[in-house]
């Protein structure tokens, strides 16, 4: 295919501009999708509030990486995909040889291909991609829960890494898409759950996705406290997910879990950002600390199942829909923290 098309194209710091660009050519293994939606996410509105992202983006560049579509096109030697099937994409591959991804950390792969551009009516789909992290949709999956597999499947890495049990009390601090999804996740697997949030729309969410208790940080004196005394004789959280991506809400994770509990510090921070430890409550209390990155081809298709058999609904997250020529009021509204969680950007209208 030649020609042009729209697509959103990031310059800089809240520098976001709506303009036709060359429809990407696809080589061999790849192929050519036409992007039925693209959803917005946190990642996403960190690379537009900060103009870039570390291990992703340099502007000038198209960006957005939840998506699912039709294929227009398919490269030579592509085998397992035609023309016309819908498909979602993940946003990266691993390389499947290294060492990381001989030890089961595909996440961490020295040479992890990322793939952006969903804000746009097309994308190219790399080779690696298409063979390891593309996936056929069913005929009842709608595109906008297709689209949720990204997120969802780093949800479910980050429970399964921080190793919750039936029972647990799970707190989640942090009210957006992605500690949402934790709330229902961990209540779905048996865990009793407490959603620490900031927001009046955030409480009303948190209760919706099957919160017990919901903290709402404005409204307390003190949020550990808080969290302290609903759980199990107060004695503190057996998890705590960190889900904000601020130091000091790292900092609030370490102080609400209990003696031999873990904390999973699963929100990204602003590079060169750091925390202050205890050194005493962590030895004494054997306190676990971890962080959980991404996702691998495993939590892919787990979360592509849940998603398939309707225990993760798109519903329950993606509050609204505007055009591509929107995007820029779109993040400038998520930047005023409204109730919206996600919204469906649906390229060519």
């Amino acid at each position: 295919m030649n020609g042009k098309m729209t697509a959103a194209v990031l310059y800089g710091k809240e520098d976001v501009k709506i303009e036709r660009v060359p429809i990407p050519r696809v080589g061999d293994g790849e192929v050519l999708v036409k992007v039925q939606v693209a959803l917005t996410c946190g990642t996403d509105l960190k690379v537009y509030q900060r103009g870039y992202h570390a291990r992703m983006i340099v502007p000038p560049a198209l960006f957005g990486h939840e998506l699912a579509g039709v294929i227009e096109e398919v490269g030579p030697g592509v085998r397992a995909f035609k023309k016309g099937m819908r498909v979602v994409a993940l946003n990266s591959a691993p390389c499947q040889m290294c060492f990381y991804c001989s030890k089961h950390q595909a996440n961490l792969c020295e040479d992890l291909l990322f793939n952006n551009g969903a804000y746009a009516e097309y994308i190219r789909i790399p080779r690696r991609i298409v063979e390891i992290n593309m996936l056929a949709i069913p005929p009842d999956v709608s595109y906008e829960e297709a689209a949720m597999v990204e997120p969802l499947a780093c949800v479910l890495r980050g429970l399964h890494e921080t190793g919750v049990e039936i029972g647990d009390t799970v707190t989640v601090v942090g009210g957006g898409p992605i500690g949402l999804m934790f709330v229902q996740v961990a209540k779905a697997v048996g865990c009793n759950v407490i959603s620490v949030v900031k927001r009046d729309a955030q409480v009303q969410a948190a209760k919706h996705m099957g919160a017990h208790d919901v903290v709402q940080i404005t409204k307390v004196k003190d949020p550990v406290e808080a969290v302290r005394m609903l759980s199990p004789e107060k004695r503190g959280s057996d998890v705590v997910i960190e889900a904000v991506g601020r130091p000091e809400a790292w900092e609030m994770a370490i102080d609400m879990v209990r003696k031999g509990g873990t904390v999973n510090f699963f929100g990204g921070c602003a590079s060169g950002t750091k925390v202050q430890l205890d050194t005493n409550r962590l030895h004494y209390s054997e306190v676990t600390l971890k962080a959980t990155f991404h996702h691998t081809p495993e939590t892919v298709r787990r979360a592509f199942a849940l998603i398939a058999e309707k225990k993760i609904r798109s519903t329950d997250y993606i509050t609204g829909e505007a055009p591509l020529s929107r995007l820029q009021q779109v993040f400038h509204h998520m930047l005023n923290r409204n109730g919206d969680i996600k919204t469906a950007i649906i390229p060519g209208h």
